[in-house]
């Protein structure tokens, strides 16, 4: 892996140092300059979770990746710069109450004189990493998040202005690799089933908010205020990829 080349795709110039500070301003600029996306799957391009081929879609072809992909190569990134990082499965929560399958998420922990949770492939969540042995909530900006335990779980709590806090996923502290994702990486990829197959996502964090294209509808946040626009045809689709997140391929 050529470090200084992820370090200028995610425009950081910081410390490489490993510490708390480091991994909260990496966290943070792989954010806002990756997006979590799933295009490939909808252009028909295989999703290969080994550092090399992640390294040539995210560094040099600099496209996004949903988690697997995204917290795969950030796991990689962090153990070059000196960082011990698990790679961890995570259960989602559905709306329903339930969880998905182990294996449905990655994410990440991170160990230095405390442990953290890290996670750059979830979409919209926390923006800096979560203290794993904190039960109080940690606030982020206008949002706060708390990591409640019960047994072996872990689970990932998030309140937002005028709402009650809500689940978003559960996890262990068992350690995975690649391998142990990739049924689920593959499901992802061909079931009808599979939210990522159903329609097309590209997001990014920004200092202020997020920009989303969902389907043919582009979503902007900025300062908690919402816009929404359709995106006209294909030819307009592919301008907001280039102009708005640094992408450029075929859709």
């Amino acid at each position: 892996m050529n470090v200084d080349a992820y370090l200028d795709r995610i425009g950081y110039r910081g410390s490489r140092e490993p510490t708390a500070e480091t991994l909260r301003r990496l966290h943070l600029a792989h954010l806002e300059s990756v997006p979590f996306e799933n295009l490939g799957i909808h252009a028909g391009e295989p999703i290969v979770l080994d550092d090399e081929a992640l390294y040539d879609k995210v560094v040099t072809r600099r496209r996004g990746g949903f988690c697997y992909e995204l917290n795969g190569l950030f796991a990689a990134l962090l153990r070059a710069l000196g960082f011990g990082v698990d790679v961890l499965s995570a259960n989602v929560a559905r709306e329903t109450g339930v969880f998905t399958p182990d294996f449905d998420h990655m994410a990440l922990k991170v160990s230095l004189d405390r442990p953290w949770l890290a996670d750059v492939g979830f979409g919209d969540s926390f923006r800096e990493p979560l203290l794993l042995d904190e039960r109080e909530e940690q606030s982020q900006g206008s949002e706060a998040f708390r990591i409640d335990s019960e047994g072996d779980w872990f689970l990932v709590m998030r309140l937002r202005p005028g709402e009650d806090w809500r689940p978003q996923y559960r996890f262990t502290l068992n350690r995975y690799a690649y391998a142990d994702f990739e049924e689920m990486c593959r499901f992802h990829q061909t079931s009808p089933e599979s939210h990522f197959t159903q329609k097309r996502i590209c997001s990014l964090a920004t200092a202020r908010g997020r920009v989303t294209l969902s389907g043919m509808t582009l979503m902007t946040t900025h300062n908690g205020r919402r816009l929404e626009r359709p995106v006209k045809d294909e030819d307009e689709y592919a301008q907001i990829l280039h102009d708005v997140f640094g992408m450029t391929m075929k859709v």
